[in-house]
């Protein structure tokens, strides 16, 4: 599984490195504006010129770069200690955001945090999916969820990470500590 996700976010990267070179004619790239072309490299240029990367534009955090993020932040943590199978998770409504958190934090939807109700502050889990197979590693911040089916609070961010169907408001997941 491990192998598989490293092979999309590979790609993932390639992907997007591969659509950010341009060709050296600029008849074609005015032709091409706007458009992802793949270079081509004439047979009498050494190599194919390179955007500098501060003039990329790359969006905030793309889903690659996330999905790396949390595959090494679970190969830095040795340990993972099973808390609960099978529990199931919801997530915060936006009303919440800007809001102060049990701990004292600010509220944030677009940050991996969750919400547990007995779990201490700055606890870090790692929380999958068991329908999908994909991951999230979150930080507890707050308490609840106050419903007694529920055993977690994810941030909205977190959660739509680990869901295909995004009208879901629930979903089954394993919740592990991640013990340092």
């Amino acid at each position: 599984m491990r192998n598989k996700i490293l092979f999309l976010v590979f790609s993932l990267v390639l992907a997007f490195t591969i659509s950010s070179f341009t060709n050296g004619n600029p008849q074609q790239k005015e032709k091409n504006k706007g458009k992802t072309t793949i270079p081509t490299v004439k047979k009498n240029e050494k190599f194919i010129k390179e955007k500098k990367l501060d003039s990329l534009k790359l969006p905030e955090k793309s889903v690659a770069i996330q999905l790396l993020d949390s595959i090494k932040k679970t190969q830095e943590f040795n340990k993972l200690k099973l808390h609960k199978k099978n529990a199931h998770a919801s997530y915060y409504h936006n009303k919440f955001n800007g809001r102060r958190t049990a701990s004292g934090e600010i509220f944030d939807n677009n940050k991996y945090t969750a919400a547990h109700k007995n779990l201490p502050f700055g606890t870090m889990l790692k929380v999958t999916s068991e329908t999908t197979g994909r991951f999230v590693i979150v930080k507890v911040n707050d308490r609840g969820p106050f419903a007694k089916s529920r055993e977690i609070d994810l941030s909205r961010k977190a959660f739509m990470d680990l869901v295909d169907n995004k009208n879901r408001g629930t979903v089954p997941v394993t919740i592990e500590i991640i013990e340092d």
